[in-house]
């Protein structure tokens, strides 16, 4: 028998900290109880200590609910724990469960006996998806609800096993500010957190709430494990033993207690490898016990008792005297009407040991029990149980079941892994032909790929879409119905258009039109749906026109409303040509019928042109609410990484960079829910970089690394390559810069086309860098560069010749950056002094780029503008106008914390009034070392050239800056080119 103790050692301290944190036992005054998240290694006492803030809170009075997550992570069964403690909550508090469900209907949808499979559910049927907020404030009102008898604990245990919506659930309540009367502690396993684990990045995003504390179980001691020991054995263990113990168990208390029970055996030894130690308690059990042992080990962690009665092939009697002899040796543990092992990995040590047939007849026993009803259960249980048994018809046919289960509540994540699955199956049975065991399971291939395409982009992975769909159409018989393989090339095309495959995407979606069965069906109408969208965002309208009106009407002759809605939002973005006036009311009325009809795509994709129609004329509150509508509706949809939803978040995160609203822009990057897909993620980090560079931080490793997304996504491209331009010009780098801009536009030259409207800031940008570099190049060097100046002029210039929209507009965004394309180009020839424009050209230029930049609106670009004015306007004496928009800038770059634009402001402010250049006289020696200086040689350089020593330069250096009000070298060197002090 396992010898354990039934006192906590060595966590007095931690249990301290958690009952603070959580308020169970409060140290100090708040607002709200502090969440906890309680990590730690397996069995290193974070049950233990969970048990421990269980009593403690029950003496304090607070109620306690706690939930598991299974430890068998394909099982997938969305919000597992909730629905165990609404279960509980229902059996003690059933007034309280009832009048919550009153107010909140979709509370229905967790009560554990909604979970279970009815015979009557149709494998082959359309799943109708829950809006996940309705589910998730549901919950919250049950535990407020709860709570307002007493305080509440909700404890989620082992969330590294928790699913995609068990952790969007927990995400939800653990950001809520105005959670009454409970806390939460969640706990997870440390060690199972690898680089690739979900949680990981979750966890992080948790750790950053408001009000929501990390706490680390650490390994105990070795004085605490040898205090272990004294209260596992009083008479204490040999001391070669109990340093044995101390040092295999490594602070871990479950493995004390093993080591420590294996010792203790009269003739035992401590075994050599830890399994042994785990599986000996089974050698002392039984062959009832025993049996019933391994047959939970098939289940998992935890397995009711119908389901042992169904699969242990015991008799009753038996069954008990197997159970009994199980709890009593602390292998099991009784838990409400089930039994779970006393530690996970004691579990997965059972199940571990089984020999492969034995594996796969317990699983069989478990499909039958869940087939005949013996036992209850989900459709992901099935799926998992019937897919070990090597039951592939079952597998597929409970695995389709999941899928359609989890886009019910709300879980696109959970139920691309179910389809997935499933279409693994079926094409393993189509590679073995005749020969397949594959039963009749009434499954159409072409619609499970759509299901689970549909799936994978709606959790936000449309690239993954098209390589599921590529890899199914591939593996297509010869024979296969020309409207199944029009179904999924439809689908196909659907994702590829979402990458940057537009030119693909086309074809493909023509060739599924082209196989579609004429006259009026569903799927004729769904592939001109989906075709008349490709057509739009290729820029073919009058085609996109044509087809829609098309695919409408057939929608609507058929009663497919949520087509009827796709078709009419594109005709509605059609008319982007016409007054912008005429194209929001087109939408409002798109969005309005994708409302009623329940057609969230067309509602999301309609807000977003809707927003981005505002964006384009800069009229940013109007934006600011349609981008702000998308993403609460997606949010609440479940599928926050969604097209359209995700864009939408996007763009708003450009809104507030560019009215330099930084942290609200920071905060979209934190999403309640899964963690984002490569794309999106990409997406984020280029534009919080950004921020981070304005900020000061050096970023243009960081920026370089998404180099390999550029061709995946464009927009990462332009906003990445813009970050490492400027990182190139903070370190010097004149040439990296023009490399990075001629990189990008070799990118986007290939999945887009070359004259890209954003090359035009691009260059600006990059004109930006090499004007700031001229002052220090040689003159031959300035050469060079104002050869790269008059080329990225050139380019962007074209960009404007050659720009095509259908509206014919060209906005204030645009406007703004040619205005500075050409006034970078003036200040680069300037610095240069190579044809240098006359002053009042280069000053007139920027006052116009400060002109296009107010009307823009972007805040820190037109505190950049406003930077490098003041500069030109002290070196040409006009201290008063350079230091209001000095004052002007600094004021700004206070606010936004833009410490590099204060670091070049400070050195503009601290310069004195420049003087007339008649006013300047300087020596011959000082003209001499002036035009060294402006070539960008050392104090040391010239000394050598012309043979005398370095301090005499210098003070020659100090009188030349003098006399030309100049602040430094730099700024000496441009005055001098201006007013021809130079030879």
């Amino acid at each position: 028998m396992t010898i354990q103790s039934s006192t906590m050692v060595g966590r007095d301290a931690e249990l301290t900290e958690i009952a603070s944190s959580l308020g169970v036992r409060p140290s100090r005054p708040a607002d709200r109880l502090v969440d906890v998240l309680l990590s730690g290694d397996a069995g290193v006492g974070k049950t233990r200590l969970l048990r421990a803030l269980r009593d403690l809170a029950f003496d304090e009075g607070w109620q306690v609910y706690a939930g598991h997550c299974l430890d068998f992570g394909d099982s997938a069964l969305p919000y597992l724990p909730f629905s165990e403690v609404l279960g509980r909550i229902t059996a003690e508090l059933p007034e309280v469960a009832a009048e919550v469900a009153a107010t909140h209907p979709a509370l229905a949808r967790l009560q554990p006996v909604r979970r279970q499979m009815a015979e009557s559910d149709q494998v082959d049927a359309e799943a109708s998806a829950l809006d996940r907020a309705d589910l998730f404030r549901a919950m919250a009102a049950v535990l407020e609800a709860a709570a307002r008898r007493s305080p509440l604990l909700l404890v989620i245990e082992d969330t590294h096993w928790a699913d995609q919506s068990t952790r969007d659930m927990l995400s939800f309540l653990l950001s809520r500010m105005d959670s009454a009367g409970y806390a939460i502690v969640a706990s997870y396993r440390s060690d199972d957190l690898h680089r690739r684990h979900p949680l990981r990045r979750q966890v992080a995003e948790w750790s950053r709430l408001r009000g929501v504390d990390r706490i680390n179980l650490s390994p105990l001691a070795d004085d605490d494990v040898r205090s272990l020991v004294h209260e596992l054995v009083p008479g204490g263990l040999p001391e070669a033993e109990m340093a044995d113990v101390v040092a295999r168990a490594e602070g871990n208390a479950f493995f004390v207690e093993e080591l420590v029970s294996a010792a203790a055996d009269p003739g035992s030894v401590v075994p050599a490898d830890l399994a042994d130690v785990l599986l000996v308690r089974l050698d002392r059990l039984d062959d009832d016990a025993r049996q019933v042992v391994r047959t939970a080990s098939a289940s998992g962690r935890r397995v009711t008792h119908e389901m042992l009665e169904g699969t242990s092939e015991l008799s009753v009697e038996a069954l008990e005297r197997g159970l009994r002899g199980a709890v009593e040796m602390n292998v099991l543990v009784a838990d409400r009407g089930a039994y779970a092992f006393r530690h996970a990995l004691l579990g997965e040590a059972v199940y571990d040991d089984l020999l492969p047939g034995e594996r796969s007849r317990l699983h069989g026993r478990y499909v039958d029990a869940l087939r005949k009803g013996t036992a209850r259960g989900t459709a992901a249980e099935l799926a998992r149980h019937a897919r070990l048994a090597m039951d592939k018809t079952t597998a597929l046919q409970a695995s389709v079941r999941a899928g359609n289960e989890a886009i019910e509540v709300g879980g696109p994540d959970e139920a691309a892994y179910h389809y997935q699955q499933a279409l693994e199956i079926l094409s393993g049975a189509t590679a073995q032909g005749p020969d397949s065991d594959l039963g009749d399971h009434g499954i159409d291939l072409s619609r499970l790929v759509v299901r689970a395409a549909d799936a994978l982009t709606a959790s936000g992975d449309p690239e993954r879409a098209v390589g599921v769909v590529q890899e199914q159409i591939e593996g297509l018989p010869d024979d296969t119905p020309m409207h199944q393989r029009a179904r999924m090339m439809g689908a196909l095309a659907n994702a590829m258009f979402l990458t940057e495959n537009d030119d693909s995407a086309y074809a493909i979606s023509l060739n599924a039109v082209a196989l579609a069965p004429e006259g009026e069906s569903g799927l004729r109408a769904r592939l001109l749906t989906g075709h008349a969208r490709i057509l739009a965002g290729c820029g073919r309208p009058e085609e996109a026109r044509a087809v829609a009106v098309d695919a409408l009407e057939l929608a609507e002759r058929l009663d497919l409303h949520d087509l009827a809605s796709e078709a009419m939002t594109t005709l509605s973005g059609l008319k982007k040509s016409g007054p912008k006036e005429g194209l929001r009311e087109a939408l409002e009325e798109a969005v309005a019928r994708a409302v009623e009809a329940e057609a969230i795509h067309a509602e999301l994709r309609g807000r977003f042109l809707m927003g981005r129609s505002y964006q384009d004329w800069a009229e940013f509150d109007d934006a600011v609410r349609w981008f702000t509508g998308g993403i609460e509706r997606a949010t609440a949809a479940g599928i926050p990484w969604a097209p359209y939803g995700f864009d939408a978040r996007w763009q708003l995160s450009w809104i507030h960079v560019v009215r330099g609203e930084w942290d609200a822009a920071l905060d979209l990057f934190v999403v309640e829910g899964p963690f984002p897909p490569p794309i999106s993620r990409a997406l984020l980090t280029a534009m919080r970089l950004q921020i981070e560079q304005n900020r000061g931080a050096d970023v243009g490793a960081r920026a370089q690394a998404l180099r390999p997304f550029w061709r995946r996504e464009g927009a990462v491209a332009i906003h990445a390559a813009g970050v490492e331009i400027i990182a190139a010009g903070r370190r010097d780098d004149p040439v990296g810069a023009v490399a990075a801009y001629d990189d990008a536009v070799s990118t986007l030259h290939q999945i887009w086309h070359e004259w890209y409207s954003a090359r035009i800031r691009h260059a600006a940008v990059a004109l930006g860098v090499l004007a700031d570099a001229m002052a220090t190049r040689s003159h031959a060097e300035r050469e060079d560069l104002v050869k790269e100046v008059d080329r990225l002029h050139h380019d962007g210039h074209l960009v404007l010749d050659r720009y095509t929209d259908p509206s014919g507009h060209w906005g204030p965004e645009g406007r703004a950056w040619v205005k500075r394309l050409d006034a970078e180009a003036l200040r680069a020839h300037w610095m240069a002094g190579i044809e240098a424009p006359e002053q009042d050209t280069l000053i007139r230029a920027w006052r116009e780029a400060e002109t296009q930049f107010a009307e823009f609106g972007h805040v820190y670009e037109l505190a950049v503008v406003r930077t490098k004015l003041a500069g030109i306007l002290r070196a040409a004496g006009d201290v008063a106008a350079a230091r209001e928009l000095g004052d002007q800038a600094r004021e700004t770059a206070r606010r936004l914390g833009a410490q590099p634009l204060l670091d070049e402001l400070t050195a503009i402010g601290s310069a004195p009034a420049a003087r007339e250049a008649s006013d300047v006289t300087l020596t011959a020696r000082e003209r001499e070392i002036l035009g060294h200086v402006a070539e960008g040689r050392t104090n040391g350089e010239i000394a050598k050239l012309l043979f005398i020593s370095a301090k005499t330069v210098s003070v020659h250096v100090s009188n030349i800056l003098g006399k030309l009000g100049a602040s430094g070298r730099t700024e000496a060197a441009a005055i001098a080119r201006r007013r021809g002090l130079l030879d």
